[in-house]
Order: structure tokens, then sequence, then C-alpha cells
């Protein structure tokens, strides 16, 4: 019961932290969007990242010893990593929460964020689809691959068409509001009459 118990807070509390930190970001840095996804990072990290939480991988890293069939707790310290901005180690427990668990369409949708810091938009694109054909109407993986789209390919209209049904799919849900502040955002930067150039295609 504890390391379930820990495992569901993590999840909870990561995922706000996540895309609420992406969103912020790429709404700071929007002007920027043409820039290569690493560039991007390193320009967005003026403030620093959040120091890795080391209790937490410990926590995480003794329920894999004890259990190293649990899918749930390798994503979760994938995530944790992927806080601390320590991609390579994000990828490497995203990638065995999903050998784990094939079907886990949260990790595919963290995943693919992962790979656009690391590899690039088309990797990106690439996994979320991956993910939404275990789950076509996956809140999360919807919300992300909208990110990318707009971060990665300024496609403002496909980013908008994704977030909005994340809404319609899960009003009352954290994905839905973090849509919302994208569309927002979006909103936003459409005000300024023009949007930023694609070249990264």
């Amino acid at each position: 019961m504890k390391s379930e118990s820990l495992v569901l807070a993590v999840a909870g509390m990561c995922f706000g932290v996540i895309v609420g930190w992406l969103l912020a970001n790429l709404e700071i840095n929007r002007q920027a969007a043409v820039q290569p996804p690493a560039q991007a990072v390193a320009a967005t990290n003026e403030r620093q990242p959040p120091p890795l939480d080391e209790a937490r991988v410990q926590a995480l890293t003794t329920i894999l010893k004890n259990d190293p069939s649990n899918a749930g707790a390798a994503v979760q310290l994938a995530t944790t990593y992927f806080e601390a901005q320590r991609f390579d180690d994000a990828i490497k427990w995203y990638q065995e929460g999903l050998r784990l668990d094939p079907k886990n369409a949260d990790a595919g949708a963290q995943l693919g964020l992962t790979y656009f810091f690391t590899r690039g938009t088309d990797s990106a694109l690439e996994e979320f689809d991956r993910s939404l054909k275990i789950d076509p109407n996956h809140p999360r993986t919807l919300l992300n691959k909208g990110i990318v789209l707009w971060r990665g390919k300024q496609d403002l209209e496909g980013a908008a068409e994704l977030w909005r049904k994340v809404v319609k799919l899960a009003p009352n849900s954290p994905e839905a509001e973090m849509a919302q502040q994208g569309l927002m955002a979006i909103s936003g930067g459409r005000g300024g009459g023009e949007a930023a150039p694609t070249s990264n295609q």
C-alpha cells in the first residue's frame, strides 16, 4: 500500500508541475519558437531547473528493487528526472516503463515530450502517434502533442484543435486546465498579428 500510495501521489504532483512549467516557458519564449528544441531549452533555462529530488529518486528506486516489474514506479522515476531536466535519465525510465507496460499511454505521452527536448519535433510526434494508437482519446497525449505542434511546428491551428478536443473529452481534468492555458497563450500570440515562421519541418 505504501508503494502504491507514493506512486499515485507523485503522479498527481508531477503532471501539473511538468505541463505548467512547459506552458509557462513556452509562453515566455514564444518569439524563440524557431530555435531547435535543445537551443530553446538552453534559452529557457536562464531560470535554473528545480534540483533533482533525491529522496523521491531513492524511494522509487527502492520500490523498483523490490518489484522490478512495477511499471508505474518506473514511469514516475522518469518523471522525477524530467522535472530536473535530466532528460537522458528520463528517457531511460520512460522506455523501461513502456517495456514493462507497452499500453501505458501516460508513459508514451511523457516520453514524447522528453524526445522533443532531446531528439526533436519529429521524434516526439512519432511517439505521440504511437501512444494515440493505444488510446486515440488520451487527454495527456493530445495535450502534449498540441504543445509540440505549437512549439516545434508553429502549427497553431493543429495545437488548438487538439486542445479543444482535450477540453471536450475531459472538461474538469488537469489536462483540460492546461489546454485552456495553451489556448489562451495562442490567442495572445495571435493578438500580435503574426505567428512565428515555420522552419522546423
